[in-house]
């Protein structure tokens, strides 16, 4: 298997594909981004390093953004050096695709997080190490967290989500009964209309999509006005550059069902809970893992924007949760005024309205 190319701006950053394996098997993607052609700022070995880790369905390519200022171009000009994963839920991988793969975010946190954090260490010595993470990979990294399996991180900015899930009520009713109809019937709810056909069994779930949508497009309806037939949304739409639109079927790929069991189970707890509790392979992973939240040992910042239309106020809730349970914590919250989920790393405008802050937090601990 070998991972689709990353879509990114040629003669920025020189990006280095690094072989990578998780120790059950699953193959995935590695990146270590520098600046292209001995560019100025800070040298390669002093620099401080951020894995960046994506959401569900989405990938690297989000943080590479060839037609905005994306955030691997803030870091390099912030003399930090990018390093980026593709853990099993990205698009540019075929585990989401695949109606033979399953797995649970217990798999993310006990493997792809950590085995990458490690190797990453291998490669910068004894230099910092952040990392930013989004959405269900901020979840997967909070349970990594509470079971001790990445200490020593210089810090830890975590969007959309993290320890404390929020939906509003009309998506947890959808998760909960309409998934469980679909899940008997399907293995993954694609995104791109052209690729699943008019004619095929996901064809009503994109005409429920485009229901009352604005968008003419079906990749956006599919996102923006019902988050893979959840009810949800991804992003604020007017946020999107035009041509970050006209490639959303890139950016985001299939929902697999195979996840969904465990996604449940973390809703109906408010918090990230482990999936395989009979299986001594996860016996690391806490069972409950706001009850296990003393074990992080790094700064934590929050971060949504105002109009997150997936997990709602979700970080704002856990910076308040981990205030009142565990005040020793270092945690903060920021808020993206006018941004929802995924747009404040994929809108037109995160440079100036969102990546401030992240740098802000960075420099303060490196």
């Amino acid at each position: 298997m070998t991972a689709r190319r990353l879509h990114a701006r040629h003669g920025a950053a020189a990006i280095e594909h690094i072989p990578f394996r998780a120790s059950d098997g699953t193959e995935l993607a590695l990146a270590r981004v520098t600046r292209a052609n001995g560019s100025e700022g800070a040298a390669d070995g002093e620099r401080p390093a951020v894995l960046l880790l994506h959401g569900l369905t989405a990938s690297s390519d989000m943080f590479v953004l060839p037609e905005t200022r994306n955030l691997v171009d803030v870091l390099l000009d912030a003399g930090y050096e990018p390093w980026l994963l593709d853990w099993r839920g990205s698009c540019r991988l075929p585990h989401n695709d695949d109606d033979r793969a399953g797995y649970s975010f217990d798999d993310v946190a006990l493997y792809d997080i950590p085995e990458a954090v490690a190797r990453v260490r291998e490669r910068i010595g004894g230099r910092r190490l952040f990392v930013v993470a989004h959405c269900l990979g901020a979840l997967s990294l909070s349970l990594s967290m509470t079971a001790g399996l990445v200490p020593g991180l210089a810090g830890v900015v975590a969007q959309g989500v993290f320890l404390t899930p929020k939906l509003a009520a009309s998506t947890r009713l959808r998760m909960h009964f309409g998934f469980e109809v679909l899940r008997r019937r399907i293995r993954h709810v694609p995104v791109d209309f052209r690729k699943a056909g008019f004619r095929s069994r996901y064809t009503p779930l994109f005409a429920l999509a485009s229901l009352g949508a604005d968008c003419p497009d079906p990749t956006c309806q599919m996102l923006h006005n019902s988050a893979w037939s959840v009810g949800a949304s991804l992003f604020v739409h007017d946020q999107l550059d035009r041509r970050t639109h006209e490639r959303l079927a890139d950016l985001f790929g299939s929902a697999p069902m195979c996840v969904i069991p465990h996604l449940r189970r973390i809703e109906l707890a408010h918090t990230v809970v482990r999936w395989n509790l009979s299986d001594g392979r996860y016996r690391a992973l806490p069972e409950n893992a706001l009850d296990a939240a003393d074990r992080i040992d790094c700064p934590v910042l929050l971060m949504s924007g105002s109009e997150n239309g997936l997990w709602l106020d979700a970080n704002k809730l856990c910076h308040d949760v981990l205030a009142a349970r565990h005040p020793r914590l270092d945690v903060r919250y920021v808020e993206i005024p006018g941004y929802g989920h995924v747009d404040p790393f994929i809108g037109r405008s995160a440079a100036l309205d969102v990546f401030g802050h992240i740098v802000e937090f960075l420099d303060e601990r490196r």
